[in-house]
């Protein structure tokens, strides 16, 4: 859906505009459609891949041709960008959870694990299910993850940069 709304854009992604607005229009009207409800998915690391991959394809707008044998890494070059869609998804889950541990909801139970549920399903092969905490407990343990919500300006240190409050001005 994201590479449809970017080809439905292409006109807008010539050589006359500069660099940077064409960046901006594809972080704007690009990722948000790729990373649309991006805060409650479960990424795997084929999914990770995936993203990686289409972001290599966004950035790939300076007319570089794929026999042109140009790596990843000049691409990133050529358009002064690092590669920051998974950390995207990072602070977004996290700004996400974050909101939600601060309230006192049947989410909070639901993600938490506190409503107890039946499966049916028994003897399933494999690896268990990603849930939505694993990748953050991976980096912090959730007792502390829970500490940090509750203090706004702690969170936002740690994770959220970018997501202070919106200040906005008026003219009298």
């Amino acid at each position: 859906m994201a590479k449809a709304a970017f080809n439905k854009k292409r006109t807008l992604f010539t050589n006359t505009l500069d660099l940077e607005l064409r960046k901006k229009l594809v972080k704007c009207y690009i990722w948000s459609v790729a990373l649309y409800g991006a805060e409650t998915w479960t990424l795997r690391a084929v999914d990770q891949k995936h993203l990686e991959s289409f972001e290599m394809w966004c950035w790939r707008m300076e007319k570089i041709s794929w026999t042109d044998h140009v790596g990843n890494e000049e691409v990133l070059l050529r358009v002064k960008e690092q590669k920051n869609i998974l950390h995207e998804i990072r602070k977004r889950k996290a700004n996400w959870i974050s909101h939600i541990l601060r309230r006192n909801c049947l989410l909070q139970r639901v993600i938490e694990g506190k409503i107890k549920g039946v499966i049916e399903v028994t003897g399933r092969r494999g690896r268990r299910r990603r849930k939505l905490l694993d990748d953050l407990k991976e980096r912090s343990g959730y007792s502390h993850l829970n500490e940090k919500a509750l203090d706004r300006t702690m969170w936002r240190a740690r994770f959220g940069e970018g997501f202070g409050p919106v200040v906005r001005q008026t003219t009298k």
